[in-house]
């Protein structure tokens, strides 16, 4: 186990490639238990929530190669089980993502309760419903069973917009029989990537960037090579630590289309940054004021299901709004426990009105000090880097395991940007 010591009030300067798309890399590393032959993928992040996966689909059965930095060749034809490894599958949430692929691979799949990010309930019926809708049938007692003679496409609607429900139902679609309607589908960037590298495999799937997906079932996928686009979550988490180390910092490898309300809510902070292709440039010289809305009104900034701004960039704006000068709502609509951490903001110095588990009022700027802290989760771990180094003094960081598993390489990228950070044992 590590921890991060770090010291803060020292800008930063520099070039940052954003790393491939965590949760579009996870759907695509189960996707590849659909089809006998190999599957190239590009683009894969080296975080720990990868690494696990992989770890999964070794003791499934695949074989695994790393063909070079951030590049895995996996092949399935020697699938040897369908019970998923409990003590990995524990490890992270996105396990539940080799439900649908396992499913239509092999007729059954036996699951223990995913792992994950301690952020408040987090439902798994959405899976299960769209899983019966398809002609399975679903046994709890611990573990999850499913199991399926044949599935059989099906006009399904899901009670929640859920991003990995949406992903398992279309891993299982794909080779049912029959055409397949997904209604109040998730259509994140990252489940367009898991429809666009199944499309190349062989599948036939339309609608994608909208919220019905219509799946027509196929005998069989193929082979495929296919690269992982942009992490935005990260590329807005750069953004923000720009903003309050006051900071120049260009950052590539950018899908400017996915930052469009990220930019906006941004804006209502002044924060802004200059597009150039598939990079953007944030300046030092930024006006970190509050824009109130029509009438002086206090903003409000809140998270909803794409295309609205998203839930894992709620934590970050959240510290960036405590060097904001001005008063902001945050609401934290889609989980309760996220904003758990602001304790340890406000021991910093934050000034922070926490009315209940979903809004916070922040009033700045203040100056932070450094504190010593314990990461809960990847979201809430990287707000607490974003704070240390904009803090006064020495802060050091716990339980960074959390962090790395969703930033890759996370001390080295910002030590090159001049940050004095680094990874020490426990």
């Amino acid at each position: 186990m590590q921890k991060y010591y770090i010291e803060g009030s020292y800008p930063l300067k520099g070039t940052v490639k954003a790393s491939g798309n965590k949760n579009a890399a996870l759907p695509c590393l189960a996707a590849a238990l659909l089809t006998d032959e190999a599957v190239l993928l590009k683009n894969i992040p080296e975080i720990e929530d990868t690494h696990v996966m992989l770890d999964i689909l070794k003791l499934l059965g695949a074989k695994v190669e790393k063909k070079a930095e951030n590049e895995y060749q996996i092949t399935t034809k020697a699938i040897t089980t369908h019970e998923m490894p409990v003590e990995e599958s524990r490890k992270v949430r996105a396990s539940i993502l080799f439900a649908g692929p396992l499913l239509a691979r092999t007729g059954k799949v036996i699951l223990p309760p995913p792992g994950g990010d301690v952020i408040g309930r987090r439902r798994l019926d959405t899976h299960f419903h769209a899983f019966k809708s398809l002609g399975a049938q679903v046994e709890i007692d611990g573990i999850f069973q499913v199991k399926a003679g044949k599935l059989v496409g099906d006009d399904i609607f899901l009670d929640e917009a859920s991003v990995t429900a949406t992903e398992n139902a279309v891993m299982a679609a794909v080779l049912a029989d029959g055409k397949t309607i997904i209604r109040n589908a998730a259509s994140e960037p990252h489940v367009q990537d898991l429809c666009d590298m199944l499309n190349k495999m062989g599948a036939k799937i339309t609608g994608m960037g909208s919220n019905i997906l219509c799946i027509e079932g196929v005998k069989t996928l193929h082979g495929t090579e296919f690269s992982i686009g942009s992490d935005y979550i990260e590329v807005g988490s750069f953004i923000g630590l720009a903003a309050v180390t006051h900071s120049e910092l260009e950052i590539q490898n950018v899908s400017p289309d996915h930052l469009r309300m990220i930019k906006i809510a941004f804006a209502k902070l002044g924060i802004h940054w200059e597009t150039d292709g598939s990079s953007i440039n944030v300046p030092s010289t930024q006006e970190l004021r509050v824009c109130p809305d029509i009438g002086g009104m206090i903003p409000k900034i809140d998270d909803a299901p794409w295309p609205g701004f998203p839930t894992d960039l709620m934590s970050i704006l959240l510290v960036v709004a405590t060097q904001v000068e001005g008063t902001v709502l945050i609401h934290e609509k889609m989980f309760e426990s996220r904003m758990f951490y602001v304790d340890k903001l406000i021991g910093m110095g934050a000034r922070i009105i926490l009315c209940d588990p979903h809004r916070a009022v922040i009033s700045g700027p203040c100056r932070l000090r450094g504190s010593e802290m314990t990461s809960p989760d990847v979201r809430a771990g990287m707000a607490m880097v974003i704070a240390a180094l904009c803090a006064d003094g020495k802060s050091t960081i716990h339980n960074v395991y959390q962090i790395e598993r969703g930033y890759e390489k996370l001390v080295s990228r910002l030590a090159r940007l001049g940050a004095k950070i680094k990874a020490m044992k426990e």
